[in-house]
This record gives C-alpha cells, sequence and structure tokens, in this order.
C-alpha cells in the first residue's frame, strides 16, 4: 500500500472515502484548478477569492458534507479570507462556459483511468462512440430574488443538455442555458460541432429535428433517435418488414426519405417497435430513425441502443437523490448552473469509483449488486471526519503519482471494500396509490389512533 500510517484507519473502514477524496485532490487540487480556470475563463479573473475556493465550497454542498453554501463558508471561512457576499458574487457571475468546461476536464481526466481500471462496459458497436444525449431541467428555486417574490409561478433557474458515455458511465459534455423556459431544441447548434465521425448519437424524439439529423449525418456521425411526430417524411418501397423481437416487443423496419430545411435528402431507416407494455405517455409503438447501415446494426440492435437510454434517465435521478444536484436556495441562473455542473463533476467521481469496483470484482456482480445510494452516503458521513483526521498535506500524495501507481492504489482500495455494505435493495412492483379522503373540518388525524383503528377492522371477521 502506497499510503502511510495516517491513512490506515480510514483504509480499513472506508476505502470508498479515501478514493473520492484521493482523485479530489489528483484532478481538483487548489493549485491545478486554479491554474485551469486562469486559462478557461473568457471574462472572469481571479482577485481575492480564488475559484478552488468556490468550487470546494460546491462540492462539499452537493455531495452533502454540508448542507447549503453558507454552511459550507461558515467552516471555511478563515481560509477562504472574504465574506460571504463576495462568495455569492462570484457564484452568481461564473460563466456557464465555465461549468461546461469544469465537466469536459473531468471527463478527460476520468475517461484514461476508467480504461486502465478495466471499468468500462461493454461496447454495442465495437469502433463506434455511443453518446446519449437528454435535457435536464434545474427544479424551481425559492424566491429570495427581489424580482421573484411576487410572483406565484415557480422560478426555474436554468436547465442544460447533458451528453453521457454509458461504456465509461460518465457525463462527458453539458451544454447550459440561463434560461429555465427555452426549448431543449433550441440548444441543439451548441450540440452540433461537438458531433464527430463514428459517433453513434441516441436521443429521444424531443431532438428530433430535420437540422439536427442532418446535421449529423454531414458530419459522419451516426444517430439513432426517436421519430416526432410533426417530423415529415416519405416512404420508400414497401411498408414495414418484419425483423424479430425484443424483449420489449416486436421489431419491423422499412426505408424512408427525409429533406432538411434547403431540400436536400436524407434516406433513412425507420424502424417500428410494437410494445409490449405501452409507455407513460400511452403509446403502444414507437418509430426510430437511423443512419446506421442494416450490416452494422440490425434492427433489434438499434431497438435494444435505444432501450439503452435509461442509463441517462438513471444518471440524472441518481444526480437528484444520492447528490444535492439542485440547490434550490441558489436562485440566479450562473449559481444554480455551476452548482448543477460540479454535482455533475461529483459523479464523475463516483463514476470513476465504480470502474475500479467493476475492475476488481466484476462488472456484473457490481452491476446488479452495488447502490449508488450507500456509496454516496458512504461518503458524505465519513468525509467531513476524515478531513479533520487527516491533514490535508497528506493528501498530497495523489498529485504526485504515476498513472500506473494510482491505478494500482486504487485496484488495492476497491479490493479492500466489503460489497455487502453497498448492497441493493430492489423495490417489488409499485403498488397503485388509495384514493385519499380530506376533511377541511380535521385537517389533522392521530396516526396511532388510526393504526388502531385500521388492526381492528383487519381482526373483525
Amino acid at each position: 500500500m502506497i499510503l502511510g500510517e495516517v491513512f490506515q484507519r480510514f483504509v480499513s473502514e472506508s476505502p470508498i472515502s479515501v478514493m473520492a477524496r484521493g482523485l479530489m485532490e489528483r484532478a481538483f487540487n487548489p493549485q491545478r484548478l486554479d491554474e485551469w480556470f486562469e486559462a478557461t475563463a473568457e471574462n472572469q479573473y481571479t482577485r481575492n477569492l480564488l475559484f478552488s475556493s468556490v468550487f470546494e465550497i460546491m462540492s462539499l454542498v452537493v455531495c452533502g458534507t454540508h448542507r447549503s453554501v453558507h454552511a459550507a463558508y461558515q467552516a471555511r471561512a478563515e481560509e477562504i479570507g472574504v465574506s460571504i457576499t463576495s462568495v455569492y458574487n462570484k457564484l452568481n457571475a461564473l460563466e456557464p462556459s465555465t461549468a461546461a468546461a469544469l465537466v469536459r476536464y473531468a471527463a478527460g481526466e476520468a475517461a484514461p483511468l476508467i480504461e486502465r481500471l478495466r471499468g468500462t462496459r461493454p461496447e454495442p458497436l465495437p469502433g463506434l462512440w455511443v453518446k446519449l444525449l437528454d435535457g435536464n431541467c434545474i427544479e424551481a428555486s425559492e424566491r429570495r430574488i427581489e424580482a421573484l417574490r411576487p410572483l406565484g409561478a415557480g422560478p426555474l433557474p436554468g436547465k442544460s443538455l447533458v451528453v453521457y458515455d454509458p461504456c465509461r458511465g460518465l457525463p462527458i459534455e453539458v451544454f447550459p442555458c440561463e434560461d429555465g423556459h427555452a426549448q431543449e431544441r433550441s440548444l441543439l447548434h451548441q450540440v452540433l460541432p461537438t458531433a464527430a465521425a463514428d459517433d453513434v448519437w441516441i436521443a429521444d424524439r424531443n431532438f428530433c429535428t430535420r437540422s439536427f439529423l442532418s446535421g449529423l449525418d454531414a458530419r459522419g456521425a451516426y444517430f439513432v433517435i426517436r421519430q416526432h411526430g410533426n417530423l415529415p417524411w416519405e416512404l420508400l418501397g414497401v411498408g414495414l418488414r418484419p425483423a424479430g423481437k425484443v424483449a420489449t416487443g416486436t421489431v419491423s423496419e422499412h426505408l424512408v426519405r427525409v429533406r432538411d430545411e434547403e431540400g436536400n435528402a436524407l434516406y433513412l431507416r425507420r424502424i417500428c417497435v410494437r410494445l409490449k407494455n405501452k409507455t407513460r405517455d400511452g403509446d403502444s409503438e414507437i418509430y426510430l430513425l437511423t443512419n446506421l447501415p442494416k450490416s452494422l446494426a440490425p434492427a433489434k440492435l438499434v431497438a435494444e441502443l435505444y432501450r439503452g437510454r435509461w442509463t441517462i434517465e438513471t444518471a440524472f435521478q441518481e444526480l437528484a437523490q444520492h447528490l444535492h444536484s439542485e440547490i434550490n436556495t441558489l436562485g440566479y441562473p450562473r449559481a444554480a448552473l455551476f452548482g448543477f455542473c460540479v454535482a455533475l463533476v461529483a459523479y464523475i467521481i463516483l463514476a470513476t469509483i465504480k470502474a475500479a469496483l467493476r475492475g476488481v470484482w466484476g462488472a456484473e456482480t457490481v452491476e446488479r449488486t452495488v447502490s449508488g445510494y450507500y456509496i454516496a452516503d458512504e461518503i458524505s458521513g465519513t468525509y467531513r471526519g476524515m478531513l479533520i483526521a487527516i491533514p490535508e498535506v497528506e493528501w498530497r500524495i495523489f498529485r504526485t503519482l504515476t498513472q500506473s501507481e494510482l491505478v494500482r492504489l486504487l485496484r488495492e482500495l476497491a479490493a479492500a471494500i466489503d460489497l455487502r455494505r453497498f448492497r441493493k435493495h430492489p423495490r417489488g412492483p409499485k403498488k397503485p396509490s388509495p384514493k385519499r379522503t380530506a376533511n377541511k373540518k380535521q385537517p389533522h388525524v392521530s396516526t396511532a389512533r388510526i393504526i388502531a383503528d385500521h388492526k381492528k377492522q383487519i381482526k373483525a371477521p
């Protein structure tokens, strides 16, 4: 073990927390982060408050170590050396482009490490880079800003498009928008320049526009996108031909032509999946458009690729449930978007830890049994005490390790983890909620009396 005696108690009791703190020290230590900020920020500059201090405050909040920005600041006010007003002013002015670049930087640091840890998931299309695209709207904030106080409607501080790499389990790009009411497709002009040859973009029908489909195709990228009902298309040749069955239903396909706004033709495969169970919107069929050739992806594989979209939705769910990704006390859009991006960075740290676990314990075991909730709970519960017990200077060893040494250390720590402490407890099928009764004259009831009455009813013949 590379780490010294000061780490041993935490290595024995909570190796996951040591991994998380070590990875943060590796990529986000103050010196490296401030240098990165100076090279990246477009308009902002450092005066008295370092970017690394703002990042540390926000990361402690999203990881649950402190419950609010103010609490995190107060715990480190002497080290930070400026007022809480200065901290909020910095947060409220952080450029969305800087927040997006932070996620891109974190993903760039994590991706090669995950590959060295042998923690990638199987590639559905070897040689092609599958990317999932979806939108995330930050929940309504509190009305702390004076202009918001008279409003009855919930104020939305922003939304983002996120690109997710399912094989590495990483968010790799984010496109933040300060207008919480903007349509998701209005941000697609920012996404297109990032598309490259041999990408495979998978997205829902919100992103099914003629300009986006033709733009991806023009860049040599592939796509599997659910057809939007308003998209005009022309049938080529015969109708749907059977293509087999998948877990969710039966598959068929035919060829169609879609024209972009300039009238240029795009020849696509249109794949129909007749579902065993209807979607949440009541659809019994869904239609997918793809420019993947049949030799690369038969219709059944295309349907399975689209079904894999759930992994990005699961990531958003984990961000909301396991990390404090939406801090509703942050009403200013730039502060809220920065908080969301820092949560994505924290998710990337967790993804690297999961990759180390997959490399040691096997991907199937980790995916089936390990809960992200309990990993996040362990880190948030241990992190604060660990920072007190182990001086900051001791963590600097993670800055100097070679990548080979870091991989070896992460594997050793992963091997020391008792997976039973992080075991999933999957729920059974949800039962329909009973219809509730209300009585304006009795706004509250006694729980003890209700339970007693219920027991009497059960015992009664």
